[in-house]
């Protein structure tokens, strides 16, 4: 198995659960156009992991397709970012997700649309027109709500406060990360952060919010396999249908 098997494996991942995630805000959401508007992100994110996982399966060389990939692995089989699989919470603790991920993800595949892998490449630039949407909408509502009412403030710092600690391990490189900019196929997460700490600064600015204190402990993990109790506990729901009937097929 290659680095680059591994690598595009975990971006199928990180696609892969914060879809599912969305997903359960189906029938929920504050508004009905924010409720479909969550829905479709979410299908965007699905169609991104399906594409990663079956260029991860071809990669790989044993056989496996993108629903295998998806349906018959483990949680410590999965190497996404742990902020992607925490619970929803409330509508702003969504969106500040939504926000951090969305910066970081359009920086990664703006990236990644350069890459060395003419198959990644082509990925990423479908992708990329995507995310370029998820970045706006998630970047808009931020400044909306967080320079809006006092309650709506307050509950975007809350937000923005309890997920900070998730934000070190988007630019915590790797053996892989580092393999994978060496060999030209990913942009260096320095500079990935570089790019996203000005966005971010910027947008909180705007949404009149604070930026949490630097030197902040922050969690990590999830590349690594090691992962919070929630990702099982939705694995377990997601996963269900395959692992009591395998090989069930619509």
């Amino acid at each position: 198995m290659t680095q680059k098997t591994d690598y595009v494996r975990r971006l199928g991942d990180n696609a892969l659960v914060l879809s599912q995630r969305l997903s359960e805000w189906c029938g929920k959401g504050p508004a009905l156009e924010e409720d479909m508007a969550l829905i479709n992100v979410s299908l965007d994110l699905i169609g991104q992991a399906r594409m990663w996982l079956t260029y991860a399966g071809e990669l790989e060389g044993q056989g496996r397709t993108e629903d295998q990939l998806a349906f018959l692995r483990d949680a410590h089989q999965f190497h996404n970012l742990l902020l992607v699989e925490l619970p929803n919470g409330g509508y702003a603790d969504t969106l500040a997700r939504q926000f951090l991920f969305d910066v970081w993800h359009y920086f990664v595949l703006e990236g990644l649309c350069d890459s060395s892998d003419a198959r990644i490449a082509e990925i990423a630039q479908k992708s990329f027109k995507e995310v370029t949407y998820h970045v706006r909408r998630s970047t808009d509502l931020i400044i909306r709500l967080g320079d809006g009412s006092e309650k709506s403030h307050r509950r975007m710092q809350d937000a923005i406060d309890a997920l900070w600690m998730y934000t070190g391990e988007l630019f915590a490189a790797d053996a892989l990360d580092e393999a994978m900019a060496q060999q030209g196929v990913a942009r260096s997460l320095q500079e990935v952060q570089q790019k996203w700490q000005q966005h971010v600064t910027e947008v909180l600015r705007q949404a009149t919010l604070q930026i949490p204190a630097a030197g902040l402990w922050m969690q990590s993990g999830g590349k690594a396999g090691h992962h919070t109790e929630h990702l099982g506990y939705m694995l377990a729901e997601m996963q269900f249908l395959q692992r009591s009937y395998p090989g069930a097929n619509w």
